[in-house]
């Protein structure tokens, strides 16, 4: 799901990192301003930023193409507001180190997979105002939504950067067979998020924001 180097124009790229910059100084500002212990936010956000790394390794091939875990809405709810920027970290060294995704576009994902965990995150705190018994349904929804969004979000801005000597009636048919083969990995998400949720609610209920 990740847009590689060489795909965007050069001015989506800086418009991608000028976003980023903006919206993880905006995140940090609102996590150093909320009441949790520092130390333990920083703590938390360095396991799910190792395991966001760490999943995107594993590839389930799905025809025509082959898809990897996202966790952009299990971050969402155990990370608030840091989501953004541990996605971002994830996705720097997932370019760095295996040449996933890629420099030039590393604003442009970012914005796609952090954004995604925030809209989760947003959502998932909707659901829960409405009753605590409803926390299989508000998983559910933060992990499929996170897997969602950034589908959306890469598909859109890859349609809509189409250049003029590329097929745009082939490129529109990838970009589309790609969101659909991205469909069942949204649902197995939402069951573990939700799954997850819950067994936090009983065992570390503080874990869950």
């Amino acid at each position: 799901m990740h847009i590689p180097d060489g795909m965007l124009p050069l001015e989506i790229c800086i418009a991608g990192y000028a976003g980023t910059a903006a919206l993880t100084w905006l995140c940090i500002k609102k996590a150093n301003s909320s009441s949790e212990d520092t130390a333990r936010v920083v703590s938390r956000a360095s396991v799910m930023a190792a395991a966001f790394f760490v999943v995107s390794w594993i590839h389930i091939p799905l025809p025509p193409v082959s898809v990897h875990p996202v966790l952009a809405g299990l971050m969402g709810i155990l990370l608030g507001w840091v989501s953004f920027p541990a996605i971002l970290v994830g996705l720097f060294f997932q370019a760095a180190m295996f040449g996933h995704g890629g420099f030039t576009t590393l604003g442009v994902n970012a914005l796609s997979m952090g954004g995604a965990a925030l809209l989760s995150w947003g959502m998932y705190r909707l659901l829960r105002r409405q009753g605590e018994r409803n926390i299989l349904l508000s998983g559910f929804v933060a992990g499929f939504a996170g897997v969602s969004f950034a589908v959306i979000a890469v598909g859109s801005v890859l349609i809509l950067t189409i250049p003029a000597y590329i097929n745009t009636e082939a490129e529109v048919s990838a970009v589309l067979a790609m969101a659909v083969a991205h469909l069942p990995l949204a649902l197995a998400e939402g069951v573990f998020t939700a799954l997850v949720a819950r067994f936090l609610l009983r065992v570390k209920p503080d874990m869950l924001l």
